[in-house]
């Protein structure tokens, strides 16, 4: 692919998802936003012709690890967002439990001018809890969420005290909190007293659920992953492994019925890349995902599982909603450039030779999918296409809004 930078580039012949229909329309794409969306013929510098292909906002991935600082062997902002570009993804939200984990204001600048320096896709942040750093968490701005972790995960952060997690929920925007079975009732239970809504990360089972739909719906947008809606426990092993852990058919079927019913307000991928060296070895949990979100979505759209706008709401709109991610997440005149072109058609298997991600595998290595991301723009610039990733331009870090 030309590494070629366009102060204005024209996508022309697509069908554009706009307000929940495809339409056929050109998109021109000047100085990083979208300038104008027509059936008009318009002159521009760059052009890309996209008959055939169907045009989505950039998708978001609002819940990655891409482990930098600290854990570089396993993955880090070049690679990850090279992964990510892969799958049609041009903004990421990068969790706090790294090494150090994030739980400083100087940390959190410190692992942004990182990213700002390797990833070329747009990245915002979520900013770590701890029994100590109550005073940084209300004064860092800018940040998608201040994450809690109720349940282990890698990294040691996990809160117990619930007067301590009750005063992080109040202190913060929005809390984004690892809670499994009786934790996540817990969690929904303190933030209905409060009054607050969170985000309740990798929603995994039918009991959850359950609780969520009769007693806290208006206090929680729920996240599901692929892991928990194309596996279930009889597929777990050594690599395949993660928190939370792979659950039962009854379990995964329950997901489903939800995710198309509205319940669940957003698909993250929670990519936690680990070695298969370190797999094999030890106890790890986690499994590298950003690359492969959406195009097991857009097939699960091909088998009629799942309708394109509940996609596009899970994977775009509501990401950029519940973070108040500013100028992300539609094709508005005047947003950001970030799209995702879709072949529908193409066909092809999940192999790990073919992966960006660092650490070289993944738990759906063999699947046949069809629907594909085959360009990724982000700030109106093409980073992938025709199967490669181009790292001359960056992204950004995103605007978050309050």
């Amino acid at each position: 692919m030309k590494h070629v930078s366009h102060t204005s580039l024209l996508v022309k012949n697509g069908m554009v998802y706009i307000k929940g229909e495809l339409l056929r329309k050109n998109i021109l794409l000047e100085e990083g936003k979208i300038a104008r969306i027509t059936n008009a013929k318009v002159d521009a510098e760059g052009k890309i012709n996209a008959k055939n292909m169907i045009i989505l906002p950039g998708s978001i991935d609002p819940h990655v690890h891409f482990r930098e600082p600290g854990m570089t062997h396993k993955e880090d902002f070049r690679s990850g967002s090279f992964a990510a570009a892969a799958g049609g993804v041009t903004s990421v939200l990068d969790m706090p439990n790294t090494r150090p984990p994030t739980l400083t204001k100087e940390l959190l600048d410190e692992k942004g001018a990182l990213a700002a320096r390797k990833s070329v896709v747009n990245f915002g942040f979520h900013f770590g809890s701890s029994l100590e750093n109550l005073e940084e968490i209300k004064r860092v701005k800018g940040v998608a969420s201040v994450k809690i972790f109720m349940d282990a995960s890698t990294g040691n952060m996990l809160i117990g005290d619930e007067n301590v997690i009750r005063k992080i929920i109040e202190a913060s925007r929005i809390a984004a909190i690892h809670a499994e079975g009786e934790n996540a009732k817990k969690a929904i239970d303190i933030a209905h007293a409060l009054g607050k809504k969170f985000y309740l990360c990798h929603a995994s089972e039918k009991r959850e659920i359950e609780y969520i739909r009769h007693n806290g719906k208006e206090n929680v947008f729920v996240e599901v992953t692929p892991h928990h809606l194309f596996l279930t426990a009889k597929d777990q092993n050594k690599l395949i492994k993660m928190k939370p852990s792979l659950k039962s058919e009854r379990d995964r079927a329950t997901l489903w019925s939800v995710l198309n019913d509205g319940t669940i307000d957003a698909i993250g991928s929670d990519h936690a890349p680990h070695t298969l060296d370190e797999k094999e070895a030890g106890d790890v949990y986690g499994v590298p995902g950003v690359e492969t979100r959406l195009p097991l979505m857009l097939d699960a759209v091909n088998r009629r599982r799942l309708t394109l706008k509940r996609l596009v709401e899970t994977m775009c709109e509501n990401p950029a909603k519940i973070f108040m991610l500013k100028n992300k997440g539609f094709i508005k005149e005047g947003f950001d450039a970030d799209l995702t072109m879709i072949d529908m058609k193409l066909r092809k298997k999940i192999r790990n030779d073919e992966l960006f991600t660092k650490c070289g595998w993944s738990p759906f290595e063999g699947f046949e999918l069809r629907g594909w991301p085959v360009k990724t723009i982000v700030n109106g610039n093409v980073v992938f296409g025709d199967g490669e990733v181009r790292d001359k331009v960056k992204g950004r870090g995103v605007e978050v809004h309050g």
